[in-house]
């Protein structure tokens, strides 16, 4: 994804891990490049990741919406 500004939004990032140092520099790099960071949590969570990333392959690639899609993760 080359931009993920989406009007005034940007894209949300989800990540995950057991070291929060690591954690810290990751978030750090998806605010730099622009998305919208979301800690999910533990390593453990990442096998909720990869089926999202699934969707978004699917949606992409296979449903014809093309790679100018993402995710957001809407808070009130």
């Amino acid at each position: 994804m080359v931009d993920p500004r989406y009007g005034s939004e940007a894209a949300t990032m989800f990540y995950c891990g057991d070291d929060e140092d690591a954690k810290a520099t990751v978030r750090k790099l998806i605010l730099d490049v622009g998305f919208d960071p979301c800690d999910v949590g533990p390593l453990t969570a990442s096998r909720y990741l990869e089926p999202m990333a699934m969707v978004w392959i699917t949606l992409a690639h296979v449903r014809g919406q093309g790679t100018n899609i993402a995710f957001k993760l809407m808070k009130r």
